[in-house]
């Protein structure tokens, strides 16, 4: 029912109709009564922005889910990010800034080339940053997209707080469909906990300055947890009856490897070099590829973490291998 009511919103939206301005709706007007009353934000001014805002039929479009999802694939996902382009990008991306990936890495302890791969994966080093009026694409997800009302309208208030704070027009700041900012992509909540000015200017600049985006994205790391000097992810041979119940469990890391022999599942390290670390905790990771071998991994604290930038298995093992791709090509 929801989707349906989706889809027809945005027949009407991208054939040319016109909807009301938002500061005409009754649910708009108990955000802006509660922005006033929570964090004392002047309703007319708040009115006026919305008064200046339409829904934008592109965002609906792309923030749905296909209507045939079919199976993910582990393979055609690692191929949009661990490829050729990319790698070059990065490369270079890296040589440039190499004083700034070695002071981040040096203060938070994250490895460059785990820093520069997230800003590969998320925007191709700037060249992909989104042209969306954030306001805008996050007024549109807040109002006219039921399934994550909550989450964007959340970001919704991030982004008026943010403005407020370094005294800018909330209208004027652009990036993704989502909401998201600069050569990172921080939601608004992100560039507001975990963004640094790391050179020092004065002021934070994630679009601009690829130094404040490289200690921002190091930062955010280190927050959730990154331990220094400690392993990612092993990819490992797994056999036994007891797989399932170990992906069960969820990505993240509490069970010993030799834990895991009592759950009937045996383990292998496989690649060069590659072994099981006895004594850290690890999830055990499924890497799905339609009619093909699965590929699994097991994830330590730092694969944990990474999942906290986005939410996916797919996206750390991403990260991972660009990584380690960036790392080969140095």
């Amino acid at each position: 029912m929801i989707r349906l009511l989706l889809l027809l919103s945005l027949a009407l939206l991208s054939g040319g109709l016109r909807a009301e301005n938002y500061a005409q709706r009754d649910d708009v007007q108990a955000f802006v009564a509660d922005m006033h009353g929570r964090h004392g934000f002047d309703p007319d001014a708040l009115t006026g922005l919305f008064r200046r805002t339409r829904p934008i039929a592109a965002v609906i479009k792309a923030i749905m889910p296909p209507r045939d999802p079919g199976v993910r694939s582990w393979r055609t996902y690692r191929a949009r990010f661990v490829e050729p382009r990319r790698i070059a990008a990065g490369r270079r991306f890296m040589h440039i800034h190499a004083a700034q990936f070695a002071a981040a890495e040096a203060q938070f302890g994250v490895p460059a080339d785990i820093i520069a791969a997230i800003i590969g994966v998320e925007t191709i080093y700037g060249k992909q940053l989104g042209n969306f009026g954030t306001f805008a694409a996050l007024t549109t997800l807040a109002f006219d997209y039921p399934p994550r009302a909550e989450l964007f309208r959340r970001e919704l208030e991030e982004l008026l707080l943010l403005a407020r704070e370094e005294g800018r027009d909330p209208l004027g700041y652009t990036g993704s469909y989502a909401g998201a900012l600069g050569l990172p992509q921080f939601l608004p909540s992100s560039r507001r906990r975990f963004a640094i000015d790391f050179d020092y200017d004065g002021r934070i600049d994630l679009t601009g300055s690829a130094t404040d985006a490289i200690g921002s994205v190091a930062n955010f790391l280190a927050q959730h947890g990154w331990e220094r000097e400690a392993p990612i992810a092993t990819t490992v041979t797994v056999s036994g009856d007891g797989i399932q119940a170990l992906l069960d469990e969820g990505i993240v890391p509490q069970r010993m490897p030799q834990q895991m022999a009592t759950t009937n599942v045996s383990l292998a390290g496989v690649g060069a070099g590659a072994t099981v670390i006895a004594d850290r905790p690890a999830a055990l990771i499924d890497l799905v590829t339609p009619n093909a071998l699965t590929e699994y991994r097991l994830g330590y604290r730092n694969f944990y973490v990474i999942t906290r930038y986005n939410r996916s298995s797919f996206y750390a093992a991403a990260v991972m291998d660009l990584a380690a791709a960036l790392r080969a090509s140095e």
